[in-house]
């Protein structure tokens, strides 16, 4: 099981965040902005388990982050003490969880070595260097 420790505290919030609506009991807007918001956190965090060189992928997680910590005023929960606290507390941590893994990241991203033939960074299986035939 690899991944850095910050992807998979962001990826746990996201599946908080996703499921929270249930025992909040919360429907409409609300419901399907965390639900949302919560697959694209998972889905993200995914992406930065299983590809530790994307700098995007963590810069996206901190957006998220900041998205899901404003959603109660933006789609206008912030009266409901349960809802509003779930997402103020996993936004903050899906935020942090996205700018602590960009410098592990970005140092990922250095160190990577290019695996195409003309030194590219494809990861192709196909891309072979041309055989010489004697």
């Amino acid at each position: 099981m690899g991944g850095r420790w910050s992807d998979w505290a962001a990826l746990a919030a996201g599946i908080v965040v996703a499921l929270s609506w249930i025992w909040h009991g919360m429907f409409g807007p609300a419901m399907v902005a965390l639900f949302l918001l919560g697959l694209a956190t998972v889905f993200t965090a995914t992406i930065c388990v299983t590809r530790p060189g994307l700098v995007l992928g963590e810069a996206l997680l901190a957006a998220l982050g900041v998205l899901v910590f404003l959603t109660p005023w933006l789609i206008g929960f912030a009266g409901k003490p349960a809802g509003a606290w779930t997402a103020w507390i996993t936004g903050a941590v899906i935020a942090v969880m996205g700018v602590a893994g960009l410098p592990p990241s970005r140092r990922a991203r250095r160190t990577q070595e290019p695996h195409g033939p003309d030194g590219s960074w494809t990861r192709s299986p196909t891309a072979h260097p041309p055989v010489a035939r004697v």
